[in-house]
This record gives structure tokens, C-alpha cells and sequence, in this order.
């Protein structure tokens, strides 16, 4: 299996669809980072408000241990702190999740920021690069297993425009007749060069041939 052609405009054209697959996806991913840096930024004034929130709780601990230490009247002088220490914590607990919730949320427009287009272009590109390789496999084991570049002279006569059939011979069907080996592997070259196939360095002969 030949997941490029060889080397002609075709390769070109396979190749530069390749890297700006590859291009496009680098450029969503940093798209993807941004946008997750973006939503995440959000959640800053939470997590400020998360911080203060624990800071208040623990100045509120500490004056009910204080107030606790008053001799007779330490329980009910530290209540209202007690309280004020609970709302404060849920509070802090509130602004904490909120802040996680806003970086996920971020986290998620990040990814499919990167793979809805990714995705888009993927699509389109991956079935023809899965074809063309298939294809190419598909001739390989026509070569490898027979060596009889006949089959693809015929399918380049059947195929190539004439004016590039001329440039081979001035009538290949006569010389595909003979058995004119030069103008069969030419043919039978145009033809394995689309599906990334060399010619095989050694080959036989159709067993028989029309109007030999």
C-alpha cells in the first residue's frame, strides 16, 4: 500500500493538501488554547471571591475562639461567629465550584473550538487520501502477483487523453497489439504512476493476446 504517488503533480498536490491539513489543525489548536484561556479568565474573580470568602472565615474562627475564652457568657458571645464562619465557608465553597465549573466550560469551548473544524476538514480529506491507498494496494497485488503490465496498458488506453497517448506512441493500440514492450510499459507506467506504483522490474507477458 502506497500512500503517495510518485513523484510528478499529483505527489505535489497530495502533499500540499497533507501539510495544510496539517496547518489547519496547529492553527485551531492554538485557536482552542486561546479560547480556553479566555472562558477560563472568567473564573478569576470567582476564585478571588472564593479566597476572600476563606479568609473571612478564618478571621471569624478566630474571634469565636476568642470570644469563647470569656469566663460564663464564652458560648453565647461566640454563636453569631460561629454563624458568620458557616456562611462564609458555604459561600467559599459556592464561589470554589463556581470557579471550576467556568474552567471546564472553558476547557470544553477550547476542545471543540480545535475539532469542529478540524473535524470539518478531516472529512473531506481523509476518505480520498484512504482511497487513493487502497487503490494502490489493489494494484500492487495485480503487479506482485503477475507482473503483467497488459492489464494497466489497456486501462491507460482506456483513460489518458489522447493528446498524451500520441506523446507515446502514434497508435498504441497497434503497438499494445504487436507486443511492443516499450509502448506497453510506457502505457502501463502512466498508469502505475497514479496509484504510487513503480513498474516492476521484472514482467511476463499476457498469455494471449487479441489479434497477436
Amino acid at each position: 500500500m502506497s500512500w503517495y504517488a510518485r513523484p510528478s503533480w499529483r505527489l505535489a498536490g497530495q502533499l500540499a493538501a497533507d501539510l495544510f491539513v496539517l496547518g489547519w489543525a496547529l492553527l485551531w489548536w492554538g485557536v482552542g488554547r486561546l479560547v480556553d484561556d479566555a472562558v477560563s479568565a472568567l473564573a478569576a474573580p470567582a476564585r478571588e471571591g472564593g479566597a476572600a470568602a476563606r479568609s473571612m472565615e478564618e478571621s471569624f474562627r478566630a474571634a469565636a475562639r476568642t470570644a469563647g475564652q470569656v469566663p460564663g457568657l464564652g458560648g453565647e458571645l461566640r454563636t453569631p461567629f460561629d454563624d458568620a464562619a458557616a456562611r462564609t465557608a458555604e459561600l467559599a465553597g459556592a464561589l470554589g465550584r463556581q470557579a471550576i465549573q467556568i474552567e471546564q466550560l472553558g476547557t470544553l469551548a477550547g476542545v471543540l473550538t480545535f475539532l469542529l473544524p478540524v473535524a470539518l476538514l478531516v472529512v473531506l480529506w481523509l476518505p480520498r487520501r484512504v482511497a487513493f491507498a487502497r487503490r494502490s494496494a489493489a494494484a500492487r497485488r495485480f503487479v506482485d502477483s503477475t507482473a503483467d503490465l497488459d492489464l494497466f496498458a489497456l486501462r491507460a488506453m482506456a483513460t489518458m487523453p489522447l493528446d498524451q497517448l500520441a506523446r507515446i506512441s502514434d497508435d498504441p493500440v497497434a503497438a499494445w497489439r504487436a507486443g511492443d514492450r516499450r509502448v506497453i510499459e510506457a502505457l502501463a507506467d502512466t498508469s502505475l504512476r497514479k496509484e504510487g506504483l513503480p513498474l516492476p522490474r521484472a514482467g511476463r507477458r499476457g498469455a494471449d493476446r487479441p489479434g497477436a
